[in-house]
């Protein structure tokens, strides 16, 4: 209904009211559909279902350019929106039909000060990047914003580690194969929402190509993510997962910052084809961590850790287009218009050092338990 009230918004307020009322609906579907799956799958089946879960964090960046091109190009901007009334028509159906009645009610009391804490510090933290996205003259009001929210992540931990009831339990953070998801995940969750944006908006700005023909490169990082598919449970299970990890953000990382290299007159294959090899490390890469990560936690704790998960998760992934604008839009200061895309590509790659020496450090076993 959100999304009929974008396209039918008949100001700039009432879409805004609406696009407010789709994210906090979208907010709710992600963590809800995974807690289902963890709440009945074994950790050794975790492998298996993640290659699943994943599928539809990959997709939606990589082919929503070309299709927000083609609806721009051949119709109207309102039909970005009203694609998803009979998606999700189609989703409710299913739900109806497949998903079991929760019989079961909770008796806990929720922790409505924790809830307002993160709204709180998230909201600081994301309205900051958005507002530093404007250029910067803004700069020092997002700062001041951003190091707010952060602050007030550290009154969230206090109070989530010491009331009785909390939002959610926060000790799922020292199991080791649980917390590298949320440290060295968010920047690799950072990557995969920033780098079809970036893509898209070089070959716009710089090579002045239509939305349209930039969308049908960006779509090969999709191609990538659906290609590697067929094969990353026979890697992971052959090498393992730290090996897995490990040659996943190498290739995130040698793939993305490549792309600084490409110029007008560079075969389209070739911008095609690192598009791609990033696509099969971003989807290999993410296959591993959503396997691992709670493969080590209870099955009655579980809601408790995608809770947490998914708030960071989904943060990231709000943060990774702001975070390279503000990254290029600084570059523009001192560099040309095209060296600075390119320097954000150069960056985006830099990113997964931390993640990859993260994942070096962890022991030859690591998430042995979800295989």
């Amino acid at each position: 209904m959100s999304s009929l009230g974008d396209a039918l918004a008949p100001s700039f307020a009432v879409l805004l009211v609406s696009r407010f009322i789709q994210g906090f609906a979208g907010s709710l579907m992600t963590p809800t559909a995974r807690l289902i799956m963890l709440e009945r799958t074994p950790s050794n089946q975790l492998l298996r279902m993640a290659n699943y879960l994943v599928w539809p964090a990959l997709i939606a960046p990589a082919i929503a350019p070309i299709i927000g091109g083609f609806f721009v190009k051949y119709l109207t901007w309102q039909w970005i929106f009203l694609i998803n009334v009979p998606i999700g028509l189609l989703a409710i159906l299913i739900g109806i039909k497949l998903v079991e009645k929760d019989s079961k009610k909770s008796k806990d009391k929720f922790d409505f000060l924790g809830f307002l804490e993160i709204a709180i510090s998230s909201g600081f933290i994301l309205i900051g990047a958005e507002i530093a996205t404007y250029g910067r003259h803004f700069w020092p009001v997002a700062g001041l914003l951003v190091l707010l929210g952060l602050l007030m992540i550290l009154v969230v931990g206090y109070h989530l580690s010491h009331v009785a009831e909390p939002l959610f339990d926060i000790k799922a953070l020292k199991v080791s194969s649980f917390r590298i998801y949320q440290t060295g995940g968010t920047f690799l969750w950072l990557s995969v929402g920033a780098l079809p944006y970036l893509l898209t908006v070089y070959l716009q700005t710089v090579f002045h190509w239509s939305a349209l023909v930039a969308g049908y490169y960006v779509i090969f990082v999709f191609i990538g993510n659906i290609g590697i598919k067929p094969f990353t449970n026979v890697i992971i299970r052959s090498i393992k997962y730290k090996a897995s990890l490990l040659i996943a953000l190498f290739t995130v990382a040698i793939s993305t910052a490549a792309l600084a290299m490409i110029r007008p007159t560079t075969f389209g294959v070739i911008i095609a084809g690192l598009a791609f090899i990033s696509g099969c490390g971003r989807s290999l890469a993410l296959t591993c961590y959503n396997a691992v990560t709670f493969s080590e936690i209870p099955i009655e704790e579980r809601n408790s850790a995608n809770t947490l998960s998914s708030v960071l998760q989904t943060m990231a992934q709000g943060l990774g287009v702001s975070l390279i604008t503000v990254v290029v839009s600084a570059l523009s200061s001192f560099f040309p218009e095209n060296q600075s895309y390119e320097i954000g590509f150069v960056f985006l790659g830099i990113l997964m050092l931390y993640p990859i020496i993260e994942v070096a450090i962890q022991p030859k076993n690591f998430g042995s338990s979800a295989l």
